[in-house]
C-alpha cells in the first residue's frame, strides 16, 4: 500500500511539472505572436535562441531558412498589422526539449492572408523555454479558421 501511495505521489508530481512546462511552452509561442502584433523586435527575439531558424513550406516549394534577425526585420518592417493565432495546440515535453504543433492563421491588415500548421521546437535554457526552430506550412486556400469573432483571439486546450 505504501509503495502504491509513493508511486501515485511521484506520478502526480511529474504530471504537474509536465503541465507547467506545457503551459510555459504555449506562453512562449503566444509571447512571440504578441511581439509580432506589436512589432516589438526585443519581445520577438526574447522568445528565440540566437541561432533559431524559420522555414516555410508551401505546396510547391520549401522556403529559404530565416534567422531571428531576418524574421524580426520582416515583421517589424511590415506597415500593416500582422496577427497570427493558433488553436488546439499539441505540446510534447521531455526533459529540456519541447514541441508544439498547431493549426494557425495569419491576418494582415485585418484580412486572412494564409493558414497552415505551425511546428515549434523549443529548448529549456537557463532563461526558460526558447524557440530553436519553427517550420510551418503556408497555404492561401482551404483555410478553416476556428469559430471566433476576433482574429486576435486565441484558444487553447
Amino acid at each position: 500500500m505504501r509503495l502504491a501511495t509513493v508511486l501515485l505521489a511521484f506520478s502526480l508530481a511529474a504530471s504537474a511539472a509536465d503541465s507547467t512546462d506545457k503551459n510555459e511552452v504555449i506562453a512562449v509561442v503566444n509571447k512571440l505572436f504578441a511581439g509580432m502584433a506589436s512589432k516589438n523586435a526585443e519581445q520577438i527575439q526574447s522568445t528565440m535562441t540566437p541561432d533559431a531558424r524559420l522555414v516555410a513550406a508551401s505546396d510547391d516549394k520549401i522556403g529559404t531558412p530565416l534567422g531571428p534577425q531576418d524574421f524580426v526585420q520582416r515583421i517589424t518592417s511590415n506597415k500593416n498589422e500582422v496577427v497570427e493565432r493558433m488553436w488546439d495546440p499539441t505540446v510534447l515535453v521531455r526533459g529540456r526539449i519541447a514541441m508544439l504543433w498547431a493549426e494557425y492563421d495569419v491576418h494582415i491588415a485585418g484580412k486572412l492572408n494564409h493558414c497552415g500548421i505551425d511546428s515549434f521546437m523549443l529548448l529549456k535554457t537557463d532563461a526558460g523555454w526558447k524557440i530553436s526552430d519553427i517550420q510551418y506550412t503556408s497555404q492561401t486556400q482551404g483555410c478553416k479558421p476556428p469559430t471566433v469573432s476576433d482574429p486576435g483571439e486565441r484558444r487553447h486546450r
